[in-house]
């Protein structure tokens, strides 16, 4: 990360998209569960934002992560600013926020996400395992206030593993990360990755990949 100089960029930042959505700080702060002062002090350049601070107002002023990132300091590279909202660029955004933080487990890798939607894969196809999917999925979105930029994919999922034209195949690889998404597998423990959830969008960018490679594509 750069120094504070930045912060002052992150402030005029976040005071236009408040103004811009007509929203107070009190209000985001409702939004988010972070402490009005907290937010005052960061909107005004007296205290340093943290990844998970910046990550809830992405989430609740309806912009990429990235984008808050970059004008907290975060050096995330210089992506395409059309490709900021894409999975695959918040993934690999996040994931170049946290090494250069010194957040990232370096025990995490892809190959740990996909042994474990390997699993799933077979346990999405038994009887138990679509009860899971099929009970639990909306209130696993709803008990995380449907955050994240992989949630859109997720239901994606969700529709493409319900409906009865889906081949067995494709129907075992979505389960297989809504499963992993449902069931909380926790490769990275909270202590580790404050932003939370980044090895869901992990495997989630893993399973589109393969369905992408296949004849037909994911529909809502």
């Amino acid at each position: 990360m750069t120094d504070k100089k930045k912060e002052p960029e992150l402030g005029s930042t976040l005071k236009s998209l408040l103004k811009g959505r007509s929203l107070s700080m009190r209000k985001l702060s409702l939004l988010t569960g972070i402490d009005t002062a907290t937010i005052s002090r960061i909107v005004n350049g007296k205290q340093q934002a943290k990844p998970d601070h910046l990550q809830q107002f992405a989430v609740h002023l309806g912009v990429p992560t990235e984008q808050l990132f970059q004008a907290a300091g975060f050096d995330v590279g210089s992506r395409q600013s059309e490709q900021s909202s894409d999975i695959y660029a918040s993934v690999e955004s996040i994931k170049d926020v946290l090494l250069s933080s010194n957040l990232f487990d370096r025990q995490f890798t892809t190959e740990l996400v996909s042994k474990e939607l390997s699993k799933y894969e077979q346990y999405a196809m038994t009887e138990e395992g679509q009860r899971i999917i099929v009970d639990d999925f909306r209130t696993k979105v709803e008990s995380v206030n449907g955050a994240g930029p992989f949630i859109d994919e997720l239901r994606q999922l969700y529709e493409l593993y319900c409906r009865e034209d889906t081949t067995p195949e494709r129907r075992a690889i979505a389960g297989s990360a809504l499963l992993y998404f449902i069931l909380s597998a926790d490769i990275i423990p909270d202590y580790v990755f404050p932003l939370g959830y980044l090895d869901d969008a992990i495997a989630v960018q893993i399973v589109t990949g393969r369905l992408s490679q296949s004849a037909d594509k994911i529909e809502p």
